[in-house]
């Protein structure tokens, strides 16, 4: 082998070693990135079961998962939740807050206390958002039952966060619905104003 071609060789084995670490050492794929935030999140669900909106301690724990904006409904749907309360004072009847018995990441009644949840996928929209597709399961490991909702994510302040839910259609649910419809169901902002009644920018 004459020694231009030795020097070739050479060249060519060091540019290649280098791209390969320089693949190693690169960070998460944006799509790793939501898929991890999400999985911690769902771990605090399964272990906690929030039904309603969380208590202070618990809130704590999960408002760093949480977007500004969807924090800001959180908030708006408890000043809701408080106007109701003056309307209908009687405590015999049933408050009509649509998530008060709901959890608000992973669905109503039953669907509020997932035993186990796994992340199938996850698909970036044209808006630069994600959509990480979650499997959960409640009731017996031989009998499971099995229901799937869509975290929407996106990055804020150089992280990511959830910025909605959406609960899946399914056998027992005739259409997709969201968080977001859940947290302002009968709301106009903070003030309560009833079910079936359009907010005053709509009539």
């Amino acid at each position: 082998m004459t020694l231009l071609r030795y020097i070739i060789l050479l060249q060519f084995t060091t540019t290649l070693s280098l791209g390969q670490l320089a693949q190693q050492s690169e960070p998460p794929t944006t799509r790793e990135a939501p898929e991890t935030m999400v999985r911690s999140l769902y771990r605090e669900v399964v272990a906690r079961h929030p039904v309603g909106i969380p208590e202070d301690g618990d809130m704590k724990i999960f408002a760093p998962y949480l977007s500004k904006g969807l924090l800001h409904r959180i908030d708006l749907a408890i000043a809701c939740s408080a106007d109701e309360a003056r309307h209908h004072p009687d405590p015999n009847l049933k408050p009509e807050i649509a998530w008060l018995e709901a959890g608000l990441f992973s669905g109503d009644d039953e669907q509020a206390s997932p035993r186990a949840f796994h992340i199938e996928r996850t698909q970036q929209e044209r808006d630069g958002s994600f959509r990480v597709y979650v499997r959960l399961t409640w009731g017996s490991r031989s009998k499971p039952w099995i229901w799937r909702v869509a975290a929407i994510v996106i990055r804020e302040n150089d992280r990511f966060v959830v910025d909605d839910v959406i609960y899946l259609k399914d056998e027992n649910r005739d259409v997709d619905s969201q968080l977001s419809e859940y947290l302002s169901a009968g709301c106009e902002g903070g003030r309560w104003i009833g079910h079936g009644k359009p907010p005053s920018h709509l009539q």
